[in-house]
């Protein structure tokens, strides 16, 4: 765990909050497109070192939380039709549909189940050859190579009982739409590195331009978090709008061209629904026609879908980084992990959960008595 470990050095970590202090003059508002960072930013407290004039926002960076509630509601119906083997990333099962969600399927005899690859999914419905076995397929650029290989294996093996459901979505048209949305208070990114380390950094510099704005390609660890954002306001202090990499250990500007070529055969670009946001231009993926007879919602016809979101439940809000978690009057309260009213406090990268988990009940400073810096950076047995 080494390697691990230096990316959580106290030390370092002091270095670069005492930097970012010395170079911030006025308030600016970063956001972080990655739930994953968003937990790191949290439990760490990575927000609460920072000098007040750097703000964090939260993003729509959690792909479980955007999937949009119509699909999930499909995703429910299929896995409730006899002779179906519905497969899951584990997050997706509590992720609450119009009136249900996967767990509650399954206890009402639908045969659905966790599987850490869409190739497993695949390996069941080589097993089972009269069972229809569908994969829910979904999240940003970094898990579609996977699920684009397993649809191009089960039609060069010949297996016709397998499908995915698609629910894939883009970054680059989500900045586009943040930075163009009336209330958007955003002047700098943290991009999300795995996302990169799959598509490169092709599709940043021309939104930097437009929207005049730092772009910093970021890692995960604290001290990952911590120096995209001194990157981010050196630029902001200095009125420059680049795309920079602070995670080179992992992603290079021209990303994965085999995992590109691989997406580029079986998906096609489309106008995506994102749950809480509403429709963004050319943000998702389907299926090309040369695969859709592995499309399940071609395969299933689906139809008939009526939705409906608690009212109560804000966080379409904090999936645009309107508000903070704690700003909805549901959290803690009527929406908990345990009875959830909206995925962001189901998903794993959600940031009400992280929020909730991590006891952050309040926006405010740090409590009396919580964690020093220097243990706050401390790695975790």
């Amino acid at each position: 765990m080494k390697y691990i470990d230096e990316f959580h050095d106290p030390e370092l970590a002091r270095r670069l909050l005492d930097e970012i202090r010395a170079t911030v003059t006025r308030p600016w508002a970063l956001m972080e497109v990655c739930g994953g960072q968003t937990h790191s930013i949290i439990r760490h407290g990575v927000d609460q070192l920072l000098p007040d004039e750097v703000e964090l926002i939260h993003g729509p960076g959690c792909p479980v939380c955007v999937t949009p509630l119509d699909v999930i509601d499909k995703a429910l119906e299929i896995a409730a039709r006899p002779g179906v083997i519905f497969c899951s990333f584990g997050d997706m099962l509590r992720v609450p549909g119009t009136d249900r969600d996967l767990f509650r399927v399954k206890g009402e005899g639908g045969d659905v189940r966790v599987v850490y690859s869409p190739l497993d999914a695949l390996d069941l419905a080589r097993k089972n050859p009269d069972r229809e076995v569908v994969f829910f397929a979904i999240g940003f650029e970094t898990t579609a190579p996977a699920n684009a290989m397993a649809v191009h294996q089960a039609r060069r093996l010949g297996v016709r009982n397998f499908s995915l459901l698609v629910s894939h979505v883009r970054v680059p048209p989500a900045i586009e739409a943040i930075m163009t949305a009336p209330a958007c208070r955003v002047q700098g990114f943290l991009a999300a590195g795995h996302v990169c380390s799959v598509m490169g950094t092709a599709e940043y510099p021309d939104l930097a331009d437009k929207h005049g704005v730092p772009i910093v390609v970021t890692g995960f660890e604290p001290l990952d978090i911590l120096e995209g954002i001194r990157r981010a306001v050196h630029q902001l202090e200095r009125g420059e709008h680049r795309v920079e990499n602070a995670y080179a250990r992992a992603v290079r500007d021209q990303g994965n061209p085999a995992a590109q070529r691989m997406i580029e055969e079986v998906f096609e670009v489309v106008d995506r629904n994102w749950r809480g946001i509403g429709l963004i231009p050319a943000s998702g993926w389907r299926l090309t026609e040369a695969f859709r007879e592995h499309d399940a919602e071609h395969r299933f016809d689906v139809t008939g879908i009526r939705t409906e979101e608690p009212a109560v439940c804000r966080a379409g809000e904090v999936l645009q980084g309107l508000i903070k978690p704690t700003e909805c009057e549901a959290f803690g309260t009527a929406c908990t992990p345990r009875t959830p009213l909206g995925a962001t406090m189901v998903s794993s990268e959600g940031a009400c959960a992280a929020y909730y988990l991590y006891r952050r009940m309040t926006d405010g400073p740090a409590p009396r008595g919580s964690r020093a810096p220097q243990e706050e950076m401390n790695p975790v047995g």
